[in-house]
């Protein structure tokens, strides 16, 4: 199958996102579909508003459509409601083709966070961007209800995976980790505002902390915790070094749709305390982590579950069932019949 990816996250940036794209978009390609991917990197581009590290490209659906057309896919997913995505959607329609979707981010409750603004003001964004798809994709049963809710009814399951040759308990700690009070508490993921990421700061639970990633908050938060201990970005076998020397993983994320950090964390056998929203609500269960509206709380709670149970529950996840899930939600594209060759003339 010829498939084209559509998507404003991609590589450099790190997240959740392009994680989850890349790695699908290899399963794909190994079982033998060509996926063509349309990333803002292949387009000038200007930096997005506050959040320097991604890139809007500059692309009008009319130049975007010439590609599209030029490729014949044989069917197209479009992944972000970016200038990429919004491109390609109005191709889609003016051309009569159908594609899926996917809602990787809490969007309107994002975008609040950075404005002040209520969420409830940019819900008609999104119910126009995805109403038109075929399918809508989903991580969990909780995001697959708050879009029901929008009238948003045409929804498919699509959940995510773990690298398990990666991210395992036997990884040795870094060196850092042994001399740091213990519990150690970490984070990892994006350091930027709507990951909430002061509220683990801020939580008196004794310990040391750890915040492994990069992002636009990060020289603010360093100034303002310089008890706590930021490693930059790591990636692979050294983020994976942290997860497994970490007592406890914190998620003080309130927007996420997922939380692929997770289902890391906890196939390292580190357990996660969290909030009780959307992400942790569908990932955690009694056994592999604690969610509770006192941060302090789940941490002490989590710190008591059993490491080989939250080993088990982070590997029960696969990329290969997330690609399956992928595959059969897409939409098919009609493709022209080709005229039928004719038999050479006989004598």
């Amino acid at each position: 199958m010829k498939i084209a990816l559509v998507t404003d996250a991609w590589s450099p940036q790190v997240n959740g996102v392009v994680r989850t794209l890349s790695t699908v978009t290899q399963h794909l390609r190994a079982r033998g579909h060509q996926v063509d991917v349309i990333a803002p990197d292949q387009y000038r581009s200007f930096p997005c508003p506050s959040y320097p590290e991604i890139r809007l490209a500059l692309v009008g659906s009319r130049r975007l459509g010439r590609r599209l057309g030029a490729l014949q896919p044989d069917a197209v997913h479009i992944a972000t409601e970016g200038p990429l995505g919004w491109a390609a959607r109005r191709w889609c329609l003016r051309t009569k083709r159908p594609f899926t979707t996917a809602y990787h981010t809490q969007f309107p409750a994002y975008v609040a966070r950075r404005t002040g603004l209520p969420a409830s003001l940019f819900w008609p964004v999104i119910r126009r961007f995805h109403a038109p798809a075929r399918n809508i994709l989903v991580a969990t049963e909780t995001i697959r209800q708050e879009l029901r809710e929008q009238g948003l009814t045409h929804l498919r399951h699509w959940s995510r995976g773990v690298d398990i040759a990666t991210f395992g308990p036997d990884h040795a700690p870094p060196d850092l980790f042994f001399k740091l009070e213990r519990p150690i508490q970490l984070y990892v993921g994006r350091v930027a505002v709507e990951k909430n990421i002061e509220a683990f700061l801020s939580n008196t639970h004794p310990g040391s902390k750890v915040v492994v990633g990069d992002g636009p908050a990060l020289e603010k938060l360093k100034a303002r915790f310089p008890a706590a201990h930021f490693l930059g970005k790591r990636t692979g076998e050294a983020l994976a070094a942290c997860y497994a020397g970490a007592d406890v993983f914190v998620f003080p994320s309130r927007t996420d749709t997922f939380g692929l950090v997770m289902i890391e964390a906890l196939a390292c056998g580190t357990p996660v305390a969290a909030y009780p929203v959307p992400g942790p609500l569908d990932v955690l269960t009694t056994e592999s982590g604690v969610m509770d509206e006192t941060l302090e709380r789940a941490i002490a709670g989590a710190l008591q579950r059993d490491r080989e149970a939250c080993l088990a529950h982070g590997r029960s996840y696969s990329w290969d069932a997330s690609t399956d899930q992928f595959l059969g939600a897409l939409a098919p594209i009609a493709q022209p019949a080709r005229p039928a060759r004719l038999a050479p003339a006989t004598a």
